[in-house]
């Protein structure tokens, strides 16, 4: 039998508050707390918490049969645990039913993977303890952020333990061949890669609501038509999202929650497909070929590369002088310190310096809180300004520290010096006398 996989990405930036030159020295908070609290609170509303619902109530009606896959990065954690308790609450539901899988990332949706491996395996470690501490089950298959991947980041994910990885199935790769299949990695063959099956994905995601699609509207029976119309010698198909499809991306009057909530029924008694989780997938199947990925690519805009966080100068600079500060951050061992140093590298933030007004301009605009991507570099470069004053203060501070404690050494080694002499000579005295 045939199966379909489910994939929700969950997540949620952390916005920068508008960071003057003048705040440079002054002021060391860099978090738009308004903005992150109402926007949170504003999805959680639109989709968090009712799609959690609908899903609780088809894996419980459904079990064993329908099942899904959530890769929820550390930062969209941490707001819910700030602003939206109850989404947390509700995922773990979803978790109870031992239906739902839970994928391994960066802990802060970074670009790590490029540029650090020590980096990139200290925060996919963080993560999975997080997911692990949460939701009772260590993660065994690994999404990077933006379905990033290349043969060098699948090597690296298989040496830390995890058995499979997610990515696109892009044209460029693939060339003849089709994303419903298993592949392995080209250099570590035991890491099974699954491709995502763009055309169907993006049909739900972004096309969905779009009336001036000759497909429009998109039911669950037509949709379930076109699985059966796949090659009946293909094995799987891929469906990853962002989670925000239903009801924020796709709003709620479009019909996208009734789609939801029909498409397990319509998969269970119309087609020959069967659910299954990313792990089931890598168990079951046989990997078709070695997926051969020298260059880095993503599931972002058409060009499927890693263009839309760093294809220009302002992304490349923003980029270097983040990542040159690492060995500083971590000398210093300050935890506030290098939580904001990991929170600085979400890749949302070289997403926003992005300067590709053509195919994808609308898309681009659309996640951008920013006027354009040079106000985003220059607040940016603003808040590492402020950052690299702080790590040059503490360095100051530890100097002060350490020079200070050579000097009480220093006057301490004196007194025991200046005792033992004259121990010494209370003993010549004393055996003298005798």
């Amino acid at each position: 039998m045939k199966s379909i996989c489910l994939y929700f990405q969950v997540h949620q930036p952390l916005r920068l508050r508008r960071y003057r030159f003048f705040d440079i020295g002054n002021n060391h908070y860099y978090y738009d707390d308004y903005t992150n609290e109402s926007i949170m609170r504003k999805i959680s509303d639109e989709c968090y918490l009712p799609a959690n619902k609908i899903l609780l109530d088809l894996l419980l009606e459904n079990k064993g049969k329908f099942k899904v896959a959530f890769s929820i990065t550390g930062i969209a954690i941490d707001q819910f645990e700030q602003y939206a308790p109850e989404v947390l609450d509700s995922f773990k539901e979803l978790a109870k039913t031992g239906d739902v899988e839970f994928l391994a990332e960066t802990y802060s949706h970074s670009l790590a993977s490029l540029k650090n491996k020590d980096e990139f395996v200290s925060q996919v470690q963080e993560h999975s303890d997080r997911i692990e501490a949460l939701f009772g089950v260590r993660p065994t298959t690994f999404r990077n952020t933006e379905l990033v991947y290349s043969d060098g980041i699948g090597e690296m994910v298989s040496e830390m333990g995890y058995k499979g990885i997610l990515t696109e199935g892009a044209k460029h790769i693939l060339g003849w061949k089709s994303p419903n299949y298993l592949y392995c990695n080209a250099i570590n063959p035991k890491l099974k890669v699954l491709l995502r099956n763009y055309k169907l994905s993006d049909d739900i995601a972004f096309r969905f609501s779009a009336e001036g699609w000759k497909e429009w509207p998109l039911t669950t029976t037509k949709f379930v038509e076109w699985l059966n119309d796949q090659d009946e010698k293909e094995d799987v198909v891929n469906i990853f999202m962002d989670y925000e499809t239903f009801g924020e991306h796709q709003k709620k009057e479009s019909g996208i929650f009734e789609f939801l909530e029909n498409l397990p029924k319509e998969v269970i008694l119309k087609s020959n497909y069967q659910f299954a989780t990313p792990t089931e997938l890598a168990a079951n199947y046989q990997p078709i070929a070695q997926a051969h990925v020298p260059n880095p690519i993503s599931w972002a805009d058409e060009e499927r590369d890693l263009s839309a966080w760093l294809g220009n100068n302002l992304q490349d600079e923003a980029f270097n002088k983040l990542y040159e500060l690492r060995d500083d951050v971590l000398a210093l061992k300050d935890e506030r310190l290098l939580k904001d140093w990991r929170y600085l590298q979400a890749s949302d933030h070289f997403y926003y310096m992005c300067t590709k007004f053509f195919s994808d301009g609308d898309v681009h605009s659309y996640f951008n809180p920013y006027d354009s991507p040079y106000d985003a570099f220059i607040n940016y470069m603003n808040v590492l300004s402020d950052f690299q004053l702080r790590i040059k203060e503490m360095r100051n501070v530890l100097a002060d520290k350490s020079d200070l404690m050579e000097a009480e050494l220093a006057e301490k080694d004196a007194l025991i010096e200046k005792y033992r002499k004259e121990l010494d000579d209370l003993k010549a005295q004393f055996e003298k006398a005798e």
